[in-house]
C-alpha cells in the first residue's frame, strides 16, 4: 500500500501548503502501513526537491515536460493517474484550491476513485476508510467513508500543521506520456501584480464589512494591514456598493481562502461570507453588534466602534 502527494510548486519553489500535505500524506501513510511518494510536476531544481523530503517524503518523483509547461486539469489528470497506477498507490492526495479542485474529479473517473473532498484532519478509521470533513459551509463536520480501493483526498489548507520528519528522500526523474490531444489550455499573455500581497498567498488578511459605514472610513484598515503585512479583502456587500474593488471580495461568491489570520472588521457573519473564510486558522472578529454571527465563528472577539478600535491595534502592532 502506498500514498501519492501530488504538490503544486509556484515559479519553482514550494509554499507552506505543499509541506502541508508532505506531512498529511506522511501520517496517513503511517496509518496504512504504507510507503510516501511526493509527484512534482514543472521545473523545480533538486534543492528545493530535497525539502520536501523533511516533511516526510520518502520518494520524490519530478516531472519536467514542456507540454505540462502550462497548467491543464485534463493533462495533469492523466499524468498524475499514469504515476498513481504504475506506483500502485491507494490514497492520493491533493491541495483542496482551485488546481486540486479541478484535478480530482478528473483523476476520480480515471481511477474509479472515491473523493474525500476538503478533508481537514488524518483519517478517523482506516478500516472502513472513514475521513472528517467540514459540511453546511464549515456550520457542521461529516466522516465519509470511502469503499473504492483507490482514495482520493483533497486537503483544506491550514488545516494541518507541517510536521518536521527528515528523510533521506530519493529524487527521481519520472518519465510520462502526455497526450496533446488533451490540453486545451494556452497563455497568451501573463499580467503579474506588484506591490500588492495577494489574498491567495497571504498568511494574514484584514477584511471590512458594512459595518465600516463608508468607503472614506477605510484608511484605518489599511493602515493595520500595512503593520502586520496583511492582504485586504472584503464582505461582498462592500464590493457591490464599490467601496473596494471585486478582487477584494471573500466568501461563498467570491474568493475562498485560508490564511492563518483572518481579522473580520465590521462583518455580521453571513453564512455566504463564512463559507469562504471558515478554513482560517484563527479568526478574530471586531465589530459593534455583541450579537453578530460571527463571534461564533471566530477565536476571538473584539465588541466596539472600530473606528477606535483600529488605530490602537495598528499602533500596537507598531510598537511590536
Amino acid at each position: 500500500m502506498s500514498v501519492l502527494v501530488y504538490t503544486e510548486n509556484w515559479d519553482g519553489k514550494f509554499k507552506k501548503l505543499s509541506y502541508e500535505l508532505v506531512s498529511y500524506g506522511a501520517g496517513v501513510a503511517g496509518m496504512i502501513n504504507g510507503s510516501l511518494t511526493v509527484l512534482s510536476i514543472g521545473k523545480v531544481d533538486d534543492e528545493e526537491l530535497k525539502t520536501l523530503g523533511s516533511y516526510g517524503a520518502q520518494k520524490i518523483l519530478s516531472i519536467d515536460n514542456e507540454n505540462l509547461k502550462v497548467f491543464d486539469s485534463q493533462a495533469y489528470a492523466s499524468v498524475i493517474a499514469e504515476i498513481a497506477t504504475r506506483e500502485k498507490t491507494t490514497v492520493i492526495i491533493i491541495a483542496n484550491n482551485n488546481s486540486g479542485k479541478a484535478v480530482a474529479p478528473r483523476l476520480s473517473v480515471r481511477l474509479k476513485a472515491g473523493i474525500g473532498s476538503g478533508v481537514n484532519k488524518l483519517p478517523v478509521n482506516v478500516n472502513p476508510f472513514t475521513v472528517n470533513k467540514r459540511a453546511y459551509s464549515g456550520n457542521a463536520f461529516a466522516h465519509l467513508v470511502i469503499k473504492s480501493d483507490v482514495k482520493i483526498l483533497t486537503l483544506a489548507q491550514n488545516s494541518f500543521d507541517p510536521v518536521t520528519t527528515p528523510n533521506n528522500a530519493i529524487i527521481e526523474k519520472a518519465d510520462v506520456s502526455v497526450d496533446k490531444s488533451l490540453i486545451r489550455t494556452e497563455v497568451k499573455e501573463v499580467l503579474k501584480q506588484s506591490g500588492k500581497l495577494l489574498l491567495t498567498d497571504a498568511d494574514i488578511v484584514v477584511s471590512g464589512g458594512r459595518g465600516m459605514k463608508s468607503p472614506d472610513n477605510w484608511a484605518p484598515l489599511l493602515e493595520l494591514a500595512e503593520a502586520l503585512g496583511a492582504a485586504t479583502a472584503c464582505s461582498r456587500p462592500v464590493s457591490d456598493e464599490g467601496w473596494r474593488p471585486h478582487e477584494e471580495h471573500t466568501g461563498q461568491t467570491g474568493k475562498i481562502i485560508a490564511p492563518n489570520l483572518y481579522i473580520a472588521v465590521g462583518i455580521s457573519g453571513a453564512t455566504q461570507h463564512l463559507a469562504g473564510v471558515s478554513s482560517s486558522k484563527y479568526i478574530v472578529a471586531i465589530n459593534n453588534d455583541k450579537n453578530a454571527p460571527i463571534f461564533e465563528a471566530a477565536q476571538y472577539g473584539i465588541v466596539g466602534d472600530a473606528m477606535k478600535i483600529l488605530p490602537k491595534l495598528a499602533e500596537a502592532v507598531k510598537n511590536k
